[in-house]
C-alpha cells in the first residue's frame, strides 16, 4: 500500500481547480446523458417500505418475547435494522429521496433523532464538511485525530490515553467500534448545545422522546439485568455495522494536507475506494460500497451508482487517474495497514535522557 502522506500516482501539486475542472464536467454531462442524476421515487419507496416494516417487526418481536434472554437476538436484530435506518437518513440528507429540502429535512429528522436517537442536522453538517474536504487532515471531521490518529503528524500531537490506544489502534479498531453506537448519541446531544444547530429545539424534542421511549420499553418490558445486556448489545452491533459500512470508504486512501490542490474530480477519486461484492455488499453497505460515484455526485439515487460505475471508471482510464476497486476483506486489511502504520510512532520507545 502506498504511503497515504505522501505523493501517489494521479496526485498534482500546485494545479488548482482552474487547470482541470472541465474535468468534472466532462463525466458529469455522460452522467447526465446516460439519465442517472433522474429521482427514483419507485426504490425508494419500496426500500423505506421494507425498511419501516423491519423496524416495526422488531419492535413487535421485542414486546412478544417479554422478559427472555432471546431478547438478545432481538436487540441483535433491531442493532442491523437501526444501521439501515442511519443509512436510509445519509440518502435523505443528501436528497436522493426527496429533492425538496423540506421534505428531505422532516423526513431525515424522524428516521434520524426519533427513529434512531441520532441528530439528523449534527450529522448532515458533519458530512458536509466530510464530502467536501474527503481525507483533508485539516478540514474533514471524519479524520479529525481523537481516539484514533490517522497519519504521523497527527502521531505527534497525541497525548494520554489517545497515545497508548494509537499506538495499538490496528489491532482495538473493532473492539473500538462497540462503542461508536454510544458516541453518536453523545455527540447527538453535545450538539444541541451549538447556537448554529438548525432548529435546535425540535432536534432536542426528538431526541429526548427516543431516548425516553427506548428505555421506557427496556425496563418496562424486562429485568434490570436483561434490559441491560440488551441495550449494551443493540448498541455495541450498531456500532460496529455503522463502523465497518463507513471504514471500507476511505480509511487507508492518500491524506491531504494544505499543500495539495486537487481539482474537484481527482480530490474524490484519489481518496475513496469502491468494493466489489454484487448484490449481497450493496444491500448491506446501502449502495456505500460505491463511494467514488457516490462522492462524485452524491446526490445521484442509490440505485443509479452501480450503472454509473463503469462510465466513470472508464473516464478514469482516459485521464490516467488511479481507480481503486477491492473486495470488502481487502478493504479491511488496507484500513488496518494504515492504521498501524500511522500509529507506528507511538510505538517507538522513547530514549531515556543522558545521565539517567
Amino acid at each position: 500500500m502506498t504511503n497515504p502522506t505522501v505523493a501517489v500516482p494521479g496526485r498534482t501539486r500546485g494545479t488548482g481547480e482552474g487547470n482541470r475542472g472541465s474535468d468534472f464536467a466532462r463525466l458529469s454531462r455522460r452522467i447526465a446523458e446516460a439519465g442517472l442524476m433522474n429521482p427514483r421515487p419507485g426504490y425508494y419507496a419500496l426500500r423505506l417500505g421494507v425498511v419501516g416494516s423491519l423496524f416495526a417487526a422488531g419492535w413487535a418481536a421485542f414486546f412478544a418475547v417479554g422478559d427472555s434472554w432471546y431478547q438478545l437476538l432481538v436487540a441483535a436484530f433491531l442493532a442491523v435494522v437501526f444501521a439501515q435506518v442511519a443509512l436510509v437518513a445519509h440518502d435523505l440528507a443528501h436528497r436522493q429521496v426527496f429533492r425538496a429540502r423540506r421534505a428531505a429535512e422532516i423526513a431525515g429528522l424522524v428516521a434520524g433523532n426519533l427513529g434512531i436517537g441520532m441528530s439528523y442536522g449534527w450529522w448532515m453538517d458533519k458530512h458536509t464538511r466530510h464530502h467536501a474536504n474527503p481525507n483533508h487532515s485539516d478540514h474533514d471531521p471524519d479524520v479529525a485525530p481523537d481516539v484514533l490518529v490517522w497519519s504521523a503528524e497527527q502521531a505527534a500531537g497525541s497525548r494520554g490515553l489517545a497515545r497508548f490506544i494509537g499506538g495499538r489502534q490496528a489491532y482495538l479498531f473493532f473492539p473500538l467500534l462497540t462503542l461508536e453506537g454510544f458516541n453518536l448519541h453523545v455527540s447527538s446531544f453535545r450538539a444541541l448545545a451549538r447556537p448554529t444547530l438548525r432548529r435546535r429545539g425540535l432536534e432536542a424534542g426528538l431526541l429526548v422522546a427516543h431516548v425516553a421511549a427506548y428505555l421506557t420499553a427496556l425496563f418496562a418490558v424486562l429485568s434490570p439485568g436483561r434490559a441491560v445486556a440488551f441495550l449494551l448489545v443493540h448498541q455495541a452491533i450498531f456500532g460496529v455495522y455503522l463502523g465497518c459500512t463507513f471504514a471500507p470508504n476511505h480509511k487507508g486512501m492518500p491524506m491531504l494536507t494544505g499543500e495539495d490542490e486537487l481539482d474537484f474530480l481527482r480530490k474524490q477519486v484519489l481518496t475513496s475506494r469502491n468494493v466489489r461484492g454484487g448484490l449481497v455488499v450493496d444491500t448491506v453497505l446501502g449502495g456505500l460500497n460505491y463511494q467514488i460515484e457516490h462522492h462524485l455526485f452524491p446526490g445521484m439515487p442509490t440505485p443509479n451508482l452501480r450503472r454509473a460505475q463503469p462510465i466513470v471508471r472508464r473516464y478514469c482510464a482516459e485521464l490516467g487517474v488511479p481507480y481503486l476497486e477491492c473486495g470488502l476483506l481487502a478493504s479491511y486489511g488496507q484500513a488496518l495497514r494504515h492504521l498501524h502504520e500511522a500509529g507506528a510512532p507511538l510505538r517507538k520507545r522513547r530514549r531515556p535522557l543522558a545521565g539517567v
